[in-house]
């Protein structure tokens, strides 16, 4: 997620003034659906994949965070405040932490802080109508097509091949990404290699010709900071 640069400087000073570091290996979760919501992680290495299981069994992965993201999956200012999504690492790190209750502090005593806060959520509300804009206009395919972009734009690195992905990510992960199956991933990212739009290796893909898949999904050119994964 991108901070205006005020906010982003002043809670990397709470978080600091905390001296509270957590590590995390793969594979462990920081917190899960359901548990009591107490802290608020601020990522500083590492990958947190955000998810929720739905009714049916299925993952339905959110997000994946890096470092100098904000984990704050509750509801602020409530009695009891449960955490609604899971928080499992792919890949080992740290993550500075400050309580629930020290940023509300923060929030209900300086105004500045508070319109910076709004204006972040508020971007954050943007970026998840865009997702959602993109599954019902396009259907799988445009959810595999923006997943790959929106991934590009929050990991990749260019090369002389195109964008390289540098997240490592099996075709499952990718559909619990995209809501859809690992078979339907299996066959639109086949088909995207034969004709020559991706290559992959190892778990990870290179965007070889991204225009082609903003075309495919009628791209409306949103702001890249709209347009991440995370």
């Amino acid at each position: 997620m991108v901070f205006d640069p005020s906010l982003l400087r002043t809670l990397e000073a709470l978080f600091a003034e905390e001296q509270h570091v957590r590590s995390f290996k793969k594979g462990t979760y920081l917190f899960q659906e359901g548990d009591s919501a107490s802290n608020i992680f601020w990522m500083q290495s590492g990958k947190i994949q955000i998810s929720k299981f739905i009714p049916d069994g299925r993952e339905l992965t959110i997000r994946i965070s890096k470092a100098h993201d904000m984990l704050i999956e509750m509801a602020l200012f409530e009695e009891d405040a449960n955490y609604t999504m899971n928080a499992k690492a792919i890949e080992s790190g740290e993550a500075l932490v400050i309580s629930r209750h020290k940023l509300e502090s923060a929030l209900s005593s300086k105004t500045e802080l508070m319109v910076h806060w709004l204006r972040y959520t508020h971007n954050n509300h943007l970026r998840t109508q865009s997702k959602l804009r993109d599954l019902v206009l396009n259907g799988k395919k445009g959810g595999v097509y923006s997943t790959l972009i929106r991934m590009g734009n929050t990991f990749g690195e260019k090369t002389a091949e195109g964008l390289q992905i540098n997240v490592s990510l099996t075709n499952q992960e990718m559909a619990n990404l995209c809501g859809t199956s690992r078979e339907v991933v299996n066959r639109l990212l086949s088909e995207l290699r034969k004709e020559g739009i991706i290559k992959m290796k190892r778990n990870r893909i290179t965007l070889c010709d991204i225009d082609y898949l903003k075309q495919e999904i009628n791209c409306e050119n949103c702001p890249i900071d709209l347009c991440q994964i995370d």
